[in-house]
Protein backbone atom coordinates (compact mmCIF):
# COMPACT_ATOMS: atom_id res chain seq x y z
CA UNK A 1 0.00 0.00 0.00
CA UNK A 2 1.15 3.78 -0.53
CA UNK A 3 -0.04 6.22 1.43
CA UNK A 4 0.09 10.00 -0.04
CA UNK A 5 0.71 12.59 2.51
CA UNK A 6 2.78 15.18 4.08
CA UNK A 7 4.36 15.32 7.32
CA UNK A 8 2.81 18.32 8.69
CA UNK A 9 -0.99 17.03 8.32
CA UNK A 10 -2.56 15.89 11.19
CA UNK A 11 -4.95 13.59 9.21
CA UNK A 12 -1.87 11.74 7.39
CA UNK A 13 -0.26 11.49 11.14
CA UNK A 14 -3.61 9.83 12.36
CA UNK A 15 -3.19 7.61 9.38
CA UNK A 16 0.05 6.67 9.74
CA UNK A 17 -0.07 5.95 13.71
CA UNK A 18 -3.27 3.39 12.88
CA UNK A 19 -0.57 1.82 10.41
CA UNK A 20 1.78 1.56 12.97
CA UNK A 21 -0.28 0.53 15.64
CA UNK A 22 -1.67 -2.51 13.19
CA UNK A 23 1.96 -3.47 12.45
CA UNK A 24 0.78 -2.51 8.78
CA UNK A 25 2.88 -2.37 5.89
CA UNK A 26 3.06 1.10 3.33
CA UNK A 27 5.11 3.18 1.49
CA UNK A 28 4.56 7.15 2.66
CA UNK A 29 4.95 9.18 -0.45
CA UNK A 30 5.19 12.96 0.17
CA UNK A 31 2.76 15.51 -1.63
CA UNK A 32 2.52 19.06 -1.18
CA UNK A 33 -1.29 19.78 -2.02
CA UNK A 34 -0.39 23.37 -2.23
CA UNK A 35 2.71 23.01 -5.10
CA UNK A 36 1.75 24.64 -8.46
CA UNK A 37 2.27 21.24 -9.80
CA UNK A 38 0.78 18.97 -7.44
CA UNK A 39 -1.26 16.04 -8.65
CA UNK A 40 -3.02 15.45 -5.88
CA UNK A 41 -6.79 15.66 -7.57
CA UNK A 42 -5.62 12.49 -10.05
CA UNK A 43 -5.44 10.63 -7.01
CA UNK A 44 -8.15 12.63 -5.10
CA UNK A 45 -10.65 14.93 -6.73
CA UNK A 46 -11.00 17.28 -3.39
CA UNK A 47 -7.38 17.93 -3.96
CA UNK A 48 -6.35 16.53 -0.08
CA UNK A 49 -4.61 14.16 1.85
CA UNK A 50 -4.53 11.65 2.98
CA UNK A 51 -5.34 9.11 0.14
CA UNK A 52 -4.26 5.41 0.18
CA UNK A 53 -3.24 3.58 -2.33
CA UNK A 54 -4.48 -0.30 -2.14
CA UNK A 55 -2.64 -3.10 -3.99
CA UNK A 56 -4.64 -3.37 -6.96
CA UNK A 57 -4.42 0.36 -7.60
CA UNK A 58 -7.64 1.58 -5.97
CA UNK A 59 -7.57 4.58 -4.03
CA UNK A 60 -9.62 5.77 -1.01
CA UNK A 61 -9.24 9.33 0.74
CA UNK A 62 -10.86 10.65 3.85
CA UNK A 63 -8.39 9.67 7.16
CA UNK A 64 -12.02 9.07 8.89
CA UNK A 65 -12.82 6.27 6.02
CA UNK A 66 -9.18 5.11 5.86
CA UNK A 67 -8.20 4.10 9.39
CA UNK A 68 -11.54 2.33 9.48
CA UNK A 69 -10.92 0.21 6.11
CA UNK A 70 -7.19 -0.18 7.93
CA UNK A 71 -8.76 -1.38 11.28
CA UNK A 72 -10.77 -3.87 9.49
CA UNK A 73 -7.61 -5.33 7.87
CA UNK A 74 -5.94 -7.09 10.68
CA UNK A 75 -7.06 -7.79 13.90
CA UNK A 76 -4.03 -7.40 15.87
CA UNK A 77 -4.72 -4.11 18.34
CA UNK A 78 -8.58 -3.49 17.33
CA UNK A 79 -8.70 0.19 17.28
CA UNK A 80 -12.34 0.31 17.02
CA UNK A 81 -15.72 -1.42 18.28
CA UNK A 82 -16.92 -3.28 15.93
CA UNK A 83 -20.97 -2.31 16.57
CA UNK A 84 -23.22 -0.51 18.98
CA UNK A 85 -22.96 2.55 21.31
CA UNK A 86 -19.47 2.06 21.82
CA UNK A 87 -18.56 2.49 18.35
CA UNK A 88 -20.55 5.27 17.44
CA UNK A 89 -18.72 7.29 20.97
CA UNK A 90 -15.58 6.76 19.76
CA UNK A 91 -16.24 7.30 16.51
CA UNK A 92 -17.81 10.91 17.47
CA UNK A 93 -15.17 11.31 19.48
CA UNK A 94 -12.90 11.31 16.34
CA UNK A 95 -15.02 13.26 14.73
CA UNK A 96 -14.65 16.32 17.24
CA UNK A 97 -10.98 15.67 17.13
CA UNK A 98 -10.95 16.04 13.60
CA UNK A 99 -13.51 19.36 13.88
CA UNK A 100 -10.96 20.66 16.17
CA UNK A 101 -8.50 20.56 13.10
CA UNK A 102 -10.62 21.88 10.85
CA UNK A 103 -11.54 25.23 12.44
CA UNK A 104 -7.90 25.37 13.55
CA UNK A 105 -6.59 25.19 10.12
CA UNK A 106 -9.50 27.40 8.78
CA UNK A 107 -7.64 30.04 11.41
CA UNK A 108 -4.46 29.28 9.76
CA UNK A 109 -5.26 29.64 6.06
CA UNK A 110 -7.11 32.80 7.20
CA UNK A 111 -3.86 33.73 8.50
CA UNK A 112 -1.21 32.45 6.18
CA UNK A 113 -2.86 32.36 2.38
CA UNK A 114 -1.65 34.44 0.00
CA UNK A 115 -4.09 34.12 -2.03
CA UNK A 116 -5.88 37.09 0.75
CA UNK A 117 -4.69 40.40 1.15
CA UNK A 118 -4.45 41.39 4.71
CA UNK A 119 -7.39 43.80 3.95
CA UNK A 120 -9.62 40.67 3.30
CA UNK A 121 -9.05 38.52 6.19
CA UNK A 122 -11.52 38.77 8.36
CA UNK A 123 -10.94 39.01 12.71
CA UNK A 124 -14.59 37.99 13.35
CA UNK A 125 -14.00 34.58 11.06
CA UNK A 126 -11.14 33.88 12.81
CA UNK A 127 -12.61 34.26 16.03
CA UNK A 128 -15.65 32.16 15.43
CA UNK A 129 -13.42 29.35 14.14
CA UNK A 130 -11.25 29.51 17.59
CA UNK A 131 -14.32 29.59 19.56
CA UNK A 132 -14.83 25.93 17.90
CA UNK A 133 -11.18 25.10 18.89
CA UNK A 134 -11.39 25.83 22.40
CA UNK A 135 -14.97 24.61 22.77
CA UNK A 136 -13.65 21.45 21.49
CA UNK A 137 -10.86 20.96 23.59
CA UNK A 138 -13.35 22.03 27.09
CA UNK A 139 -15.32 18.85 25.60
CA UNK A 140 -12.23 16.44 25.18
CA UNK A 141 -10.85 17.53 28.49
CA UNK A 142 -14.67 16.61 30.15
CA UNK A 143 -15.32 12.99 28.31
CA UNK A 144 -12.01 11.90 29.17
CA UNK A 145 -11.94 12.99 33.28
CA UNK A 146 -9.92 10.72 35.11
CA UNK A 147 -9.65 7.34 32.68
CA UNK A 148 -6.73 6.82 31.37
CA UNK A 149 -7.91 6.54 27.84
CA UNK A 150 -11.46 7.52 26.12
CA UNK A 151 -12.54 3.75 25.84
CA UNK A 152 -10.84 2.55 29.32
CA UNK A 153 -7.45 1.12 29.91
CA UNK A 154 -6.07 0.65 26.34
CA UNK A 155 -5.75 3.35 23.99
CA UNK A 156 -7.84 3.17 20.91
CA UNK A 157 -8.79 5.41 17.84
CA UNK A 158 -10.46 8.20 19.92
CA UNK A 159 -7.31 8.73 21.77
CA UNK A 160 -5.26 8.71 18.64
CA UNK A 161 -7.45 11.37 17.21
CA UNK A 162 -7.14 13.33 20.02
CA UNK A 163 -3.92 12.84 20.30
CA UNK A 164 -2.83 13.82 17.11
CA UNK A 165 -5.22 17.22 17.13
CA UNK A 166 -3.25 17.84 20.36
CA UNK A 167 0.28 17.20 18.99
CA UNK A 168 -0.78 19.66 15.46
CA UNK A 169 -2.16 22.19 17.89
CA UNK A 170 1.39 22.49 19.86
CA UNK A 171 3.09 22.65 16.35
CA UNK A 172 0.92 25.30 15.15
CA UNK A 173 -0.59 27.30 17.70
CA UNK A 174 1.65 26.81 20.59
CA UNK A 175 -0.19 29.94 21.86
CA UNK A 176 -2.68 28.28 22.61
CA UNK A 177 -2.08 26.44 26.93
CA UNK A 178 -4.10 23.45 26.49
CA UNK A 179 -2.20 21.57 28.40
CA UNK A 180 -2.12 24.47 31.49
CA UNK A 181 -6.14 24.22 30.77
CA UNK A 182 -6.31 20.69 30.71
CA UNK A 183 -4.16 18.93 32.62
CA UNK A 184 -5.68 15.75 31.91
CA UNK A 185 -5.33 16.03 27.89
CA UNK A 186 -1.46 16.62 29.00
CA UNK A 187 -1.23 13.40 30.24
CA UNK A 188 -2.80 11.45 27.47
CA UNK A 189 -0.68 13.22 24.95
CA UNK A 190 2.50 12.22 27.22
CA UNK A 191 1.51 8.60 27.48
CA UNK A 192 0.76 8.84 23.61
CA UNK A 193 4.13 10.43 22.92
CA UNK A 194 6.12 7.08 24.37
CA UNK A 195 4.56 5.21 22.08
CA UNK A 196 6.59 4.84 18.83
CA UNK A 197 3.55 4.76 16.40
CA UNK A 198 3.36 8.55 17.88
CA UNK A 199 7.24 9.34 18.75
CA UNK A 200 7.80 8.51 15.33
CA UNK A 201 5.22 10.73 13.42
CA UNK A 202 5.72 14.10 14.78
CA UNK A 203 4.86 16.56 12.59
CA UNK A 204 8.14 18.67 11.42
CA UNK A 205 8.31 21.50 8.89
Amino acid sequence: MKLIGSTTSPYVRKVRVVMAEKKLDYTLVLENVWAPDTGIATINPLGKVPCLIMEGGDTIFDSRVIVEYLDALSPVGKLIPSTGRERAEIKTWEALADGVLDAAILVRLENTFEGRSQYQRSPAWIERQMSKVHVGLHTMSKGLGDKAYYGGIHPGLADIAVGCALGWLAFRFPEIDWRGQYPNLGRLHDKLMQRPSFADTQPVA
